[in-house]
């Protein structure tokens, strides 16, 4: 009887046991995602300010993005920095994970050493980037010693913003290369020893072999990076400052809507707006890759 009474009990308990232990995660995604996300959405339609709840005003924040200059600078900038960062960060890690996969002596020093850039702070970096690139910086230094003389890497427009471009790159290296060498190291070996019977080379290898293996892979490095290019904004707002550069030409959408809705008059409202657009593009990103990868395989 004692068993069977236990088995009922267990029964009755089994529905409502599985949301306790999804509980914490789901309080913490609710607070610290959906609950954010709803409130950008719905402040998106408001002229909320920071001291001022606001009213509804329908699509009138976004009917202001079309006339908004500072906001076509931003999506022009976002979209230069997913076109020039994502293509580097796709084939660059997947390069240097085909160097450092090899077990030879001290190969792991290496590895650390191409992996410590993703876990430094994204300020140390900035700072450091700053203190080589700016106008009396090393790499300037090194240029005038050589007979070049000074570029403005961090005062002309495009070269601040291709200054920003290869920190980015420079940082997320490692990062993307430990995704790559775990996708390597499911390459069975006999494609290449086939492949190399036949004649094919190193390069032919690489072109018929392993990208083929690891293009699954790829899409979602593509995928992660384009998100992560498009909302960039510690590295363009560590070199180029809280004004975006030069008259404010190298903003992004993102740091547009950080200078937009902070402080003490900051447009919530307007900000949010410029947010909802971020989100839609970045999902669009996604759904661009995904379909292309799909459109391959078929």
């Amino acid at each position: 009887m004692a068993t069977v009474s236990t088995v009922s009990r267990v029964r009755r308990q089994l529905p409502t046991s599985p949301w306790l232990f999804a509980a914490p995660g789901l309080l913490i995604t609710s607070a610290f995602i959906l609950y954010p996300f709803v409130s950008t959405l719905i402040n998106s339609f408001t002229d909320r300010r920071t001291l001022v709840p606001g009213g509804f005003v329908g699509l009138a924040n976004f009917r202001e993005l079309l006339h908004d200059d500072m906001f076509w600078i931003g999506l022009r900038n976002s979209t230069l920095y997913v076109l020039g960062v994502v293509p580097a960060l796709i084939v660059l890690p997947l390069l240097l994970a085909l160097l450092v996969r090899k077990n030879i002596p001290g190969i792991t020093f290496f590895r650390s050493a191409f992996y410590t850039p993703v876990v430094a702070s994204i300020v140390v970096v900035g700072l450091i980037w700053v203190w080589l690139l700016d106008d009396r910086g090393l790499v300037n230094a090194v240029l005038e010693t050589v007979g070049v003389g000074r570029i403005g890497f961090l005062s002309d427009q495009w070269l601040l913003l291709l200054s920003a471009m290869a920190v980015t790159v420079w940082k997320g290296l490692g990062y993307y290369m430990i995704i790559y060498l775990a996708a390597l190291g499911n390459v069975p070996r006999e494609l290449h020893e086939a492949a190399a019977v036949d004649g094919a080379g190193a390069i032919r290898r690489f072109l018929s072999v392993t990208v083929p293996a690891v293009r699954s892979t790829m899409v979602l490095v593509g995928a992660l990076s384009s998100v992560a290019a498009f909302k960039v904004f510690s590295e363009v707002y560590l070199l180029a400052g809280p004004s975006g550069g030069p008259a404010g030409e190298d903003t992004t959408l993102v740091m547009l809507v950080q200078r937009t809705g902070t402080g003490l008059t900051g447009r919530v409202g307007y900000a949010s707006a410029i947010s909802v657009v971020v989100f839609v593009v970045t999902v669009a990103l996604m759904l661009l890759v995904l379909r292309a990868d799909r459109r391959e395989e078929s």
